[in-house]
């Protein structure tokens, strides 16, 4: 017999399964409650790699401003050094100090902010392979200062170098009340942190000591990070893992007290996966400390899941009865009566099964070992099987086994072990909620203010007398430093655009620039960022830069914040880290006023706010909504950053409660299904179909062959229906030809022999 196509097969399958679903389903009640939450150290990873991307990002934004602002300076006319300082102090404000000197030489130049380190720079090593990269170097107040390089040529005058010094302090952060965080480098040593009380700041000797020890347990997470972040990403993620490109993950310190620190930590990643930075190649790996207070050690028992197991057991134990009883029996019983039959054993009459399509086979093979003897078909009454027993089919068997076997997982699936919408989520993760959208609406509001800065950079290097072919030259070379921009062009007064790079400008023809620095337009269903600067060596001309909508977008995609919008002043959304419809209002009531509330002046401004919100019929949904608040470019707009998620997405007990309840009912299901749908295809359908045939043999039909399906029971009960056809057929030709009947028993015997012999073959 086949494997596949045998009635055994899936029957024993499907017993094994649902002993294996019933031990699964006796331990599902059984989940520890830790002493810290999975969510709390889940989001204490994500609030490490908002870090570090903040951090890469603005590193490697310090190092292409630099580089793209020299190189304008160098396609202009020579200019004194103090003039290259002033002009870069004046559009950007990101640098410590900065520098000029000449590298033949070594003689300072010019000099703006803090002094820097000057004596530590190889001017001999300059020209070699990596010779400008930047380097970090420690000061002698101890703080570390990352070096950035980039070389001033004109044609006849002596190269010179400017060099700026950036502090590794985390741009825009949101850390709360109770988060530290720091940049550690390769060897673990904390390069920098923040969240952390000064000397100064502390006030009493219990603050002291607090400090003092959150400090020393910052280190020692600071070590540990360093060394895990020394892995291959790819070795340090689960199959499938997506998410942050590099190396991240959790920590756990020590219980003291009732409460224990809590540490996430990242390393710098490429923006691109397998594509290194300039940061990145720096080594530096961030922190994020966070104490919370432990939660009561426990264990979330349920007595569900051991009476669920027992009633699949006993549910299951029916189901196969009731296929053992019903289907499998009947069918080998056919088959050994059928076989028997083949043998020209047709003495004995056939033992017929009760119900279904095998009741239905037993009375058509009555019936030809009937004709087999000499009776007639159309002579034969009183063989075929009774109304009731005929409607009773394998498929309608099959069905009550599924039946039985929905009634156990549906309740499970729908209806046990609900979490509800009273669970209790962890406050840090509310907070960790608002901060991180906190985070995000910063790194908007720099982004824009970054692009403004580019803008401004370029308008000042516009000199009058430059050729729009120049200016277009300057253009393109930034539309290729930078694919934040759609389109970048300079536009006069009257509305006309002297020189473009990139698509087709949206600010509306034959208008004034905007006097305001970022503006909103509608292109149809579109939302446009545009940027304006003024260009002072073209009088009246602006430097337009159109952002691309998906480069704002593409800000916004961070695991462990759900759904996240951008919305204008009107409140109508304008982007989004998944699929929404431009300008359109938040899905629910709930969410509006969450962020009708947030922009209501409280003392200053606006402050972040972060809720749980109940009873809306989704469940428990964390929110939280950021009014962008901020200096720069960025600052009269009114936008609001809001996200929200589901709690039913977190790795809290209840929830993990629920989730294996669900998993054990759709394990269950997927078992009937499975095994249920196997035997109908293979067996069921063949045997219907052999049901027709058997009994169309029986009423006359020597024409059709019979071929079997598979070779399994049903196709032996085939195999032996046609030899029985055979055997008719020699019979009426013998008794066409005046040979008596009863002496054909040995060409049954023959027929019988030749076809289980082909059968074996």
């Amino acid at each position: 017999m086949s494997l596949l196509g045998g009635i055994r097969p899936p029957i024993a399958v499907l017993s094994a399964l649902l002993l294996a679903v019933a031990a699964l389903t006796a331990f599902l009640g059984k989940v520890a409650v830790p002493p810290v939450s999975e969510a709390v150290r889940t989001s204490q990873q994500y609030f490490a790699e908002d870090g570090a991307i903040a951090l890469r990002a603005s590193l490697d934004e310090s190092i292409t401003d630099l580089s793209r602002t020299t190189t304008l300076f160098n396609a202009g006319p020579p200019v004194s050094a103090d003039t290259v300082l002033d002009k870069l102090g004046s559009v950007y404000q990101k640098w410590r100090g900065t520098a000029v000197i000449e590298i033949s030489s070594g003689r300072l130049e010019a000099q703006r902010g803090e002094n820097l380190p000057l004596t530590v720079i190889d001017r001999t090593a300059l020209g070699e392979s990596g010779g400008l990269a930047p380097r970090m170097v420690r000061l002698e107040n101890g703080e570390t200062r990352l070096l950035t390089f980039a070389v001033l040529s004109w044609p006849g005058k002596p190269q010179m170098l400017l060099v700026a010094s950036s502090s590794l302090k985390f741009p825009g952060i949101s850390l709360g009340k109770f988060r530290a965080i720091a940049v550690a480098d390769s060897g673990g040593q904390i390069l920098s942190s923040d969240g952390l009380a000064n000397d100064e700041q502390i006030q009493s000797d219990d603050v002291k000591a607090e400090t003092e020890k959150a400090r020393k347990q910052l280190k020692k997470f600071a070590k540990s990070a360093a060394q895990k972040t020394r892995a291959h990403p790819l070795t340090t993620k689960e199959p499938g893992g997506g998410g942050f490109l590099g190396v991240s993950g959790s920590l756990l310190g020590p219980s003291d007290g009732g409460e224990r620190a809590v540490a996430g930590y990242a390393s710098l990643a490429g923006p691109e996966a397998g594509k290194g930075t300039d940061a990145t190649s720096l080594g530096l790996t961030v922190v994020s400390l966070l104490t919370v207070t432990e939660e009561s050690t426990a264990t979330v028992d349920s007595f569900i899941g051991i009476a669920a197991a027992g009633a699949l057991l006993l549910i299951g134990l029916l189901a196969v009865a009731l296929l053992i009883g019903t289907v499998q029996r009947p069918l080998i019983t056919l088959f050994l009566e059928s076989r028997r039959i083949s043998r020209g054993d047709l003495r004995r009459r056939v033992n017929r099964p009760r119900y279904g399509e095998a009741a239905r086979i037993g009375a058509a093979l009555e019936r030809l070992r009937r004709q087999l003897l000499g009776e007639a078909p159309e002579h034969q009454v009183g063989h075929h099987v009774g109304r009731g027993r005929g409607r009773i089919g394998a498929r309608a068997l099959l069905a009550a086994c599924s039946a039985l076997l929905l009634l156990w997982s549906a309740p499970l699936v729908l209806l046990l072990n609900r979490a509800g919408e009273h669970v209790a989520v962890p406050q840090s993760i509310i907070h960790d909620q608002r901060e991180r959208t906190d985070t995000m609406a910063d790194r908007i509001r720099r982004a824009l203010n970054e692009g403004h800065a580019d803008l401004t950079s370029m308008g000042l290097l516009i000199r009058e007398g430059s050729s729009p072919a120049e200016i277009t030259t300057v253009l393109e070379r930034t539309l290729t430093q930078h694919p934040r921009y759609a389109s970048l062009y300079v536009l006069r007064n009257d509305g006309t655009v002297t020189a473009r790079a990139g698509a087709e400008p949206h600010h509306p023809r034959g208008k004034a620039p905007s006097t305001a620095p970022v503006v909103l337009l509608e292109s149809g269903n579109e939302p446009v960022i545009v940027e304006y600067a003024p260009a002072p060596g073209l009088e009246g001309a602006y430097v337009v830069g159109e952002l691309r909508i998906d480069f704002l977008n593409s800000l916004l995609k961070r695991p462990g914040l759900g759904e996240v919008r951008v919305l204008d002043e009107k409140q109508r959304v304008i982007g989004g880290n998944n699929g929404y419809l431009a300008f359109s209002e938040l899905p629910n009531e709930s969410l509006r006023a969450l962020v009708t509330g947030t922009n209501q002046k409280v003392g200053m401004g606006p402050r972040p706010s972060s809720v749980l919100l109940r009873g809306n019929g989704d469940g428990i949904t964390l929110a939280a909504a950021v009014p962008m608040a901020g200096g720069g470019a960025a600052k009269p707009l009114t936008w609001t950053v809001v996200s929200w998620q589901p709690a039913k997405g977190l790795a809290i007990p209840e929830y993990r409660l629920q989730n294996r309840t669900v998993l054990a009912g759709l394990l269950g299901l997927t078992a009937a299904v499975a095994c249920l749908g196997w035997l109908h295809i293979i067996v069921v359908r063949a045997l219907r179909e052999l049901t027709e045939r058997a009994e169309a043999l029986a009423d006359g039909d020597r024409r059709t062959v019979l071929f079997p399906r598979h070779h399994d029971e049903v196709g032996a009960v085939t195999r032996s229906l046609e030899v029985v056809r055979q055997q008719l057929v020699d019979l009426r030709k013998r008794e066409a030809a005046g040979q008596p009947a009863h002496d054909t028993h040995s060409v049954h015997s023959a027929h019988a022999d030749r076809a289980h012999q082909a059968g074996r073959n």
